[in-house]
């Protein structure tokens, strides 16, 4: 059975992010997701990475605060969403404090040469990326799709989804994009409903 997990890194609960990645998990609940996980990102304690390097010879983060409990929740995921705002044309604080205390499961992977397989009941995990920006350029999700495709290969993740709106502001408009809110949820049953081992943040 797949278990789904929405990683929420708007610092604004109901933001837009935040309202998409509502409906992707609703998707993925109708369309047979047995776990569907939402953390709000702002809610908990984790510190920023102190670039301390203990890491590099042991695969493990020295530092103890709630990222040790998403840690667990990455790795017993089959899928991982990343819904994030756009920030200064990359992802939020939020979003950034917790990808770079994944650092500790890019030294495993990539210093230590240990693959995920031990912790992951999953083989075949997939990620998604969910973000909204103000902005109407058509590069202006270039750096965060690159970020989340760096966070996704280090915790074992194949990224494969996209859902990105842009010229979206004020708090809620994404409600009144003619398909945004169907799409999410269209893609959340279509996560759901894949059938096989996989993860979102």
């Amino acid at each position: 059975m797949i278990k789904v997990l929405g990683i929420a890194a708007s610092p604004r609960r109901g933001g837009n992010s935040d309202i998409l990645l509502d409906e992707v998990l609703k998707g993925a609940a109708e369309g047979g997701a047995a776990d569907v996980e939402k953390l709000i990102v702002s809610s908990l304690n984790i510190s920023p990475c102190t670039e301390c390097n203990s890491c590099s010879a042991t695969g493990k983060c020295i530092i103890k605060d709630d990222m040790q409990m998403i840690y667990q929740k990455l790795f017993e995921a089959d899928r991982i969403i990343l819904a994030t705002p756009v920030f200064f044309a990359t992802v939020s604080t939020h979003a950034k404090i917790l990808i770079d205390r994944c650092q500790a499961l890019w030294a495993k992977k990539y210093l230590l040469g240990h693959t995920h397989k031990k912790e992951c009941p999953s083989i075949n995990r997939e990620g998604m990326l969910v973000s909204v920006a103000a902005a109407k350029g058509p590069t202006v999700f270039d750096c965060v799709k690159k970020t989340a495709k760096y966070f996704f290969l280090a915790i074992g993740a194949d990224y494969k989804h996209n859902l990105l709106y842009n010229n979206i502001e004020e708090k809620g408009s994404i409600k009144k994009h003619h398909s945004a809110l169907k799409e999410a949820f269209e893609k959340g049953k279509d996560l759901a409903d894949k059938r096989g081992a996989i993860l979102i943040l």
